[in-house]
């Protein structure tokens, strides 16, 4: 029988089989797990992505998915078997056994879907992706930015941060809305300080993959130019002064490279630094001013400090995506809707303060249109248009 009940169920799968062979759809029995499954389709996917996002693919893995779901075979996986995964991560998902965040949640579900899919597309081995009819957390219209800091905010903490030598860097994060791991990757050659309009260029980003600093393109894979206020460039000019002189002191241990941000001896700056002086440079502001503390804010979110700022004060959208280095607007559209949302509110005021203004500034030639209004000219008349 094979394994089947009946001839009967025998003959329907055989049926179904010559069927699925016709369509190029069959595909032969596999053992393979659904932890053995990854770990090869991860071998084969770092040809195709940037060693962080390889690196965060196998994390996701091996920490949510594999002790809960990687024993049983990849072919037995349904759409069911993914949403009860799912339904445990939201409740129990965490490292200490509680919640874990729907949009975590959301991340585990993207990198399974790539995995099944590329398990039916390249390597058929199973008939279709269950990931694309799994129950997953629904994801809101914009991703959801946590309230930062305004304006008088980040002049606070930039005051507390003047006299740290990492102070050009918290500057020109805050002024240029780049990335920590472009900045980290940002060298002298791509300063432009004394142009016409001083500049910078973002060529690449680095990051820690496995404890050890790896370096490449820029997220989007794009070169992209930001253009510098005058005081972040004087900032720049006396940060690239005392480097040298840093470097004069460490003589023969100064590490070479063109690195912008490294330590005093000439390495690279750790990728991890300036997250920890950031949150140090907080706790020391709140300490002496309890009465009216800064709101905690990671590092990251001094690009968000940056385009929502942008934002407020009415700069275009595609401008904006240019200085963060959005492959497409739609993008900062959907990051900063709640921003472009505050400003709708207050769309229909300015319309109005335009219109009335002009309607105050100039009495007689409002009152003129209204006589007038109604009346059409014809052809050949005064301020008439001859269509003929």
């Amino acid at each position: 029988m094979g394994g089947f009940p009946t001839e009967e169920s025998a003959k329907a799968a055989r049926d179904a089989a010559r069927v699925a062979a016709r369509r190029g759809e069959f595909v032969n029995r596999s053992g393979l797990t659904v932890t053995e499954y990854p770990d090869q389709w991860l071998a084969g996917h770092a040809l195709e992505v940037k060693p962080k996002t390889h690196e965060d693919y196998r994390a996701l893995i091996a920490t949510y998915v594999a002790p809960r779901i990687g024993s049983m075979r990849l072919q037995a996986v349904r759409p069911w078997t993914l949403s009860g995964l799912y339904r445990t991560l939201l409740a129990e998902g965490n490292r200490k056994g509680g919640p874990l965040s729907p949009r975590t949640v959301r991340y585990v579900h993207a990198v399974l879907r790539k995995a099944f899919h590329d398990a039916v597309v390249a390597d058929q081995l199973i008939p279709s992706n269950p990931a694309e009819r799994a129950k997953r957390p629904r994801s809101s219209s914009s991703v959801q930015i946590d309230e930062v800091w305004d304006a008088a905010e980040l002049a606070t903490f930039l005051r507390e941060v003047e006299t740290h030598r990492l102070f050009p860097y918290f500057r020109l994060a805050a002024f240029t809305g780049a990335r920590r791991g472009e900045l980290l990757h940002l060298r002298w050659n791509d300063v432009d300080l004394d142009g016409d309009e001083p500049s910078i260029q973002i060529r690449g980003s680095a990051s820690i993959v496995r404890g050890h600093r790896v370096e490449g393109t820029t997220k989007s894979g794009r070169t992209r130019r930001v253009t510098l206020d005058a005081r972040t460039v004087e900032v720049l000019r006396s940060h690239r002064e005392r480097q040298g002189k840093e470097r004069e002191v460490a003589a023969g241990s100064w590490h070479e490279g063109d690195h912008v941000f490294r330590l005093e001896i000439g390495r690279p700056l750790a990728a991890t630094y300036p997250g920890e002086v950031m949150r140090e440079a907080v706790r020391a502001f709140n300490a002496k001013n309890a009465a009216h503390p800064l709101p905690t804010m990671r590092l990251h979110d001094l690009r968000h400090i940056h385009a929502t700022l942008l934002l407020r004060a009415g700069v275009p959208v595609h401008v904006v995506a240019a200085r963060l280095g959005h492959a497409d607007p739609a993008i900062t559209l959907r990051v900063y809707a709640h921003v472009l949302r505050d400003q709708a509110s207050e769309v229909a005021q300015v319309f109005a303060s335009v219109v009335d203004s002009e309607h105050v500034a100039n009495p007689r030639v409002s009152k003129s249109v209204s006589q007038n209004r109604g009346v059409r000219p014809t052809p050949g008349q005064a301020g008439g248009r001859d269509l003929r």
